[in-house]
């Protein structure tokens, strides 16, 4: 059906996720209206007719704006649903993914549920990246199982530039052969449990401590309570930025395990980011994780009753066997898989993909070294192709087909 219309809020042009997702909907003809203010989504819905799809992704901007009071949110929270009812009145449909059980440090909590328990009765799909998504957010609102679309998180396989080698990137941190480097990558802020895992460093004997790589952007409050964390008896190695496309192979080609010490997590971008680039990764044992991620051989879990003891444990475990020279192969992320400027925190560039986006050789022969690390390389860069993200942007373009297609045979039948 030529001249859809797809209004995709909040679309942060910085989003790896958003970007790679959008990829088969634009191929297929779907013009995409992106907004991040609520004004410019009015405007965008009031555009949509039969067989337009309104996209709700990230609800936080709704009314969890940081200088807004009660009665600004509340205002905000009518708004919108005045403006999603009228679009759905005209015959356009609603898909929500759901991202989080509920936003991090929600400021007007009571708005927040009301709004997730709008969306999860109104929409014509909601779609899920954790299968245990219903179960999870279950002691806040009910979403309908009938209503539920499992689309997983895609990986970034083929997106990063990968042509710098294991050796050179740890030579750049000044890591040595025997230094054990643990990263953290992605937004620094509390809910990510930065303290738990400097708590859990600072357990181990201090010859057995690894190195951190703690790479993100970073508020002034955020790193200064990093500052203070951290003290001056720790290694760390720190970039408080965004981290640019090119330099993201660094970070990870240096790192022996990714740990997300999170508090509370439904999905993460950082963890299929790991993946893609064959790093080991450390998670908190929680029910609906375990049940997605379970059976994955290059994940290891920490136990959030005791959360900076049972992580020290596992950090001292996995450290025991140092990880070989070229622990993951040249070839683990095409070179420049997708145009300029791929992914990152920023945009997927303006350039078509690239030709052999991943290596064959994605983990190198006899790579890493004793201990559970041997074969969790290979195994994440096996997770990684299987969740391809051009597999899964095709998913969510027959599912915004399906429910355009559904939306206009109801109107038709008026």
């Amino acid at each position: 059906m030529p001249d859809r219309q797809l209004a995709v809020f909040p679309a942060y042009r910085d989003n790896p996720y958003l970007n790679l997702m959008l990829l088969a909907p634009r191929a297929r003809g779907w013009h995409v209206l992106e907004s991040l203010r609520l004004e410019v989504l009015e405007q965008h819905l009031g555009r949509l007719r039969t067989g337009d799809v309104f996209h709700m992704h990230w609800t936080a901007p709704i009314v969890q704006r940081a200088d807004d009071d009660l009665d600004t949110a509340r205002t905000r929270l009518d708004r919108f649903r005045t403006a999603v009812d009228a679009a759905r009145g005209r015959g356009a449909a609603l898909v929500w993914t759901v991202h989080n059980i509920l936003p991090h440090d929600a400021r007007h909590l009571e708005l927040e549920v009301e709004l997730n328990r709008y969306l999860a009765g109104v929409a014509d799909a909601v779609h899920v990246m954790n299968a245990e998504t219903v179960t999870a957010v279950a002691p806040h609102y009910a979403i309908d199982p009938a209503w539920v679309v499992h689309i997983p998180h895609p990986s970034y396989q083929g997106v990063y530039p990968g042509s710098m080698t294991r050796d050179d990137a740890r030579a750049s941190f000044d890591l040595g052969p025997d230094d054990h480097a643990v990263l953290a990558f992605g937004q620094m802020r509390p809910y990510k449990g930065l303290d738990v895992l400097v708590d859990a460093v600072r357990r181990l004997p201090a010859d057995q401590r690894p190195v951190l790589l703690l790479a993100g952007r970073t508020s002034e409050d955020d790193r200064a309570e990093i500052d203070r964390l951290l003290g001056d008896d720790l290694r760390a190695v720190r970039e408080h930025d965004h981290v640019d496309d090119v330099d993201v192979q660094r970070w990870f080609r240096a790192a022996d395990t990714a740990v997300f010490p999170y508090r509370r997590v439904l999905n993460s971008g950082s963890l299929h980011l790991a993946a893609s680039f064959g790093v080991p990764a450390v998670l908190p044992d929680e029910a609906h994780l375990r049940a997605e991620f379970g059976d994955e051989g290059w994940i290891r879990w920490f136990d959030t009753g005791d959360a900076a003891g049972s992580l020290a444990g596992v950090l001292g475990a996995v450290g025991d066997g140092a990880v070989g020279d070229g622990a993951v192969g040249d070839g683990a992320v095409g070179d420049g898989a997708v145009g300029d400027g791929a992914v990152g925190d920023g945009a997927v560039g303006d350039g078509a993909v690239g030709d052999g986006a991943v290596g064959d050789g994605a983990v190198g022969d006899g790579a890493v070294g004793d201990g559970w690390r041997a074969g969790a390389a290979r195994s994440a860069t096996e997770f990684s192709r299987r969740l391809a993200p051009f597999a899964r942007s095709r998913q969510y373009a027959e599912l915004l087909d399906a429910v355009s297609a559904e939306t206009s045979a109801t109107a038709s039948h008026r």
